[in-house]
């Protein structure tokens, strides 16, 4: 596990926050966080949240061969996992120092305080016994592990159903819970584990440390006791000594905290039996608080629907009446109706886009205007003089076209153009007419091939 060093600066702000009886989340020296269990839909498994700190626990049975030298007892199994999903400091795929730790501590709890009866778990003796395995998964890390593990341990196998069976000669008979109800654990005491942290060598004590109060910790004492006062397991870690007063002291506190968390798991317990029984809603998904931002669930509003009726009649009585004006339908043509006054009719309307095209196009017959043909004819006024410059277009196109001469078309920006003759049908040609420096050209090479004619003849 490796773990980011506190700065000096945040060692010294913990330490003496500490020495003012002071602790960052609130509490007095001698203060739980708050405990909370939730229980999912199948027997034995549960949720242990330590203020931040979460535990999953999740108990399993299976019908194995027993141990050599205990031929009749049954096997008790505890596992603890560490994942980064918990806290990035710890290593996947190896076991750290402290989960080796943890889980030792676990056994001594719970398998050597006899808890559970392991004799009752035997099926056949040298045969059959029963393996019940502990799995607990660290979900979140904010202090005191082993507090929030040795809780979710005991109440899982508290509420914990094993299948029923029977032995009927040399053969066993395994029951499903459709068949049989199923069988509960016969466990006899409730150890719970209760940690105290140390601060300068034993002056200062907190129950119930966080994580940051662990770090700058100068050791811990974790005491297993039950109910009954009865101290099930007792370890000391981190170098320091103890007087006999100080572990009296412990021991005292602890005993009044394990009577408060065997209070609330009993009560816990009997809730979850009494939901079930009575066919309500249970597991983990009704757990989940309402009113979260990350709850998918929120209360229903009661919606009292008795008076419907007489708030419509009042809602109807304070509006206004409406009005007695009716509207009559307009006959403008046979087979058409219009009723009320309408819009004012737009059809053959331009648009907006349609009239700067409009403008457009008057630009381009200003520019057109200004351009002399080859010919030297100005197209001008055509509105005015269009017959007119027709016909004189005409006639001089027609002498220079005498002698056969070809007439070059370019292929840009060209328009019709109707020529009118006196005597033929109107032929249609194609004229340049955006720039007069292309037309000039193919105008002179035809006066060119005249003279050489004539010069020939």
């Amino acid at each position: 596990m490796k773990e980011t060093p506190l700065s000096n600066c945040e060692r010294r702000f913990l330490l003496r926050a500490i020495e003012e009886k002071k602790r960052l989340d609130g509490r007095q020296t001698y203060d739980y966080r708050n405990i909370r269990i939730s229980f999912g839909t199948d027997y034995g498994c549960c949720v242990v949240e330590l203020g931040k700190t979460r535990v999953l626990g999740q108990v399993s049975c299976e019908l194995v061969s027993p141990k050599l030298n205990r031929a009749t007892e049954g096997i008790l199994f505890f596992n603890l996992e560490l994942s980064q999903m918990a806290a990035p400091a710890f290593e996947p795929g190896r076991q750290s120092d402290l989960l080796v730790k943890l889980n030792r501590l676990l056994e001594r709890c719970l398998r050597n305080s006899k808890c559970i009866d392991t004799e009752s778990l035997c099926v056949v003796a040298g045969e059959k016994v029963w393996q019940i395995r502990v799995d607990l998964h660290l979900l979140n890390h904010d202090g005191n592990i082993i507090d929030a593990a040795s809780i979710a341990a005991i109440v899982a196998l508290c509420h914990f159903r094993r299948p029923d069976v029977s032995v009927q000669g040399d053969e066993i008979t395994l029951y499903t819970p459709e068949e049989r109800d199923p069988v509960p654990l016969s466990i006899h005491h409730m150890p719970i584990c209760v940690s105290f942290a140390f601060f300068q060598q034993g002056t200062y004590l907190l129950v119930d440390p966080n994580e940051r109060e662990e770090r700058v910790m100068d050791g811990l004492l974790v005491i297993a006791m039950n109910k009954h006062r009865e101290i099930c397991t007792i370890q000391s870690s981190g170098g320091i000594m103890l007087l006999k007063d100080q572990v009296l002291r412990c021991s005292k506190i602890a005993g009044v905290k394990v009577a408060e968390i065997t209070e609330l798991i009993l009560k816990a317990l009997e809730n979850d039996q009494k939901v079930r029984k009575e066919g309500g809603k249970f597991g983990f998904a009704e757990s989940i608080a309402n009113q979260r931002i990350t709850a998918f669930k929120m209360e229903k509003a009661p919606i009292d629907t008795s008076d419907v009726e007489e708030k419509a009649e009042e809602i109807i009585a304070e509006a206004e009446p409406p009005s007695e004006v009716v509207s009559t339908p307009v006959l403008w043509t046979p087979g058409t109706a219009q009723i009320g006054e309408g819009v004012e009719n737009s059809w053959g309307d331009l648009e907006d886009s349609e009239k700067e095209d409009d403008e457009g196009g008057g630009d381009e017959a200003i520019i057109l205007d200004s351009i002399k043909m080859d010919t030297g004819v100005e197209v001008s006024d055509i509105g005015s003089q269009e017959q007119k410059s027709y016909k004189e277009l005409g006639t001089r196109l027609a002498e220079k076209t005498e002698g056969d001469a070809p007439i070059i078309l370019s292929d840009s920006e060209e328009e019709e153009m109707i020529i009118l003759e006196p005597d033929k049908n109107p032929k249609k040609i194609r004229t340049q007419t955006t720039s007069a420096k292309q037309e000039k050209a193919p105008s002179k090479k035809p006066v060119k091939r005249r003279k050489k004619k004539r010069a020939a003849n």
